[in-house]
């Protein structure tokens, strides 16, 4: 799995609970803003744990079987080439969700490539992919592509895009406010650098991309939501949830669909 943000993070809980032998691969430090909804965290802080399951942080010298014994995800934080060289997977998804750059052709490094969100072409970069916009959330793309990065954000109590700060330009991350923190329009919530992230009115910190983190312009960096005292902020959303079921279908059609572990939590 690449990526370790809340799609990501959420299809590797899925396909754990179906007892495939999942790991999440992410070469540098995660701009991930729903940490509390995501593993993101265990590359700082060595574990992270999302709906009663554990993501451990593991270097290139540790072996995956050991995370996978215990009933954990491996995170292999390093080379994507080295963790893809690692063992021969059956699948390799792509849950980077950056939407600000094409897929690179990924097809023939595993005998089954699933892509995500926009700019995913059939054929092309992946085998097959699942549309991640709410238009269309969840279906399975078998021809043609993905839908293109437009629109905007889902309303919430009338705040849609200013919902999410985004990097004014390329920098560091220094935050000032926690996630599950009421904050008031106008505050400070973060720099990048010199530039400080303020937010667009009154509500609760919802994401907000870890302290230190390099980012570029455009980049995603923090989430306030206007519903302070009722805004979900651990566990897996619905969005992630219909991703990552979908994602579980083109597994089980490929592959014969193993009895789960146990029954999923925290849902």
């Amino acid at each position: 799995m690449r990526g370790a943000g809340e799609i990501a993070s959420a299809v590797a809980h899925r396909l754990c609970h179906a007892g495939a032998a999942t790991a999440l691969q992410t070469s540098r430090p995660p701009i991930a803003i729903r940490r509390g909804m995501a593993f993101s965290d265990a590359v700082f802080t060595g574990v992270a744990t999302l709906a009663g399951l554990t993501a451990r942080r593991m270097s290139d010298d540790d072996d995956p079987d050991r995370a996978w014994a215990a009933g954990e995800i491996p995170l292999l934080y390093g080379a994507f080439a080295t963790a893809l060289a690692r063992l021969p997977w059956d699948v390799l998804i792509d849950a980077r969700m950056n939407k600000q750059s094409t897929p690179e052709p990924q097809i023939g490094l595993a005998p089954l490539v699933i892509g995500m969100g926009p700019g995913c072409a059939i054929g092309t970069n992946v085998d097959i992919a699942v549309e991640t916009s709410w238009e269309a959330l969840g279906d399975i793309i078998r021809q043609g592509g993905t839908l293109p990065l437009g629109g905007e954000p889902r309303a919430v109590l009338g705040h849609a895009r200013d919902r999410f700060r985004y990097a004014p330009k390329a920098g560091i991350v220094r935050a000032e406010a926690e996630i599950g923190q009421v904050v008031r329009m106008g505050e400070i919530i973060a720099w990048i650098d010199d530039a400080p992230i303020v937010a667009a009115f009154d509500g609760a910190v919802r994401g907000l991309t870890h302290d230190g983190v390099p980012v570029e312009a455009g980049n995603k960096i923090a989430e306030i939501d206007p519903r302070i005292g009722s805004v979900r902020l651990t566990g897996i959303d619905e969005r992630p949830r219909r991703i990552a079921e979908a994602v579980a279908a083109i597994v089980a059609e490929r592959f014969s669909a193993p009895r789960p572990l146990l029954e999923p939590a925290g849902l």
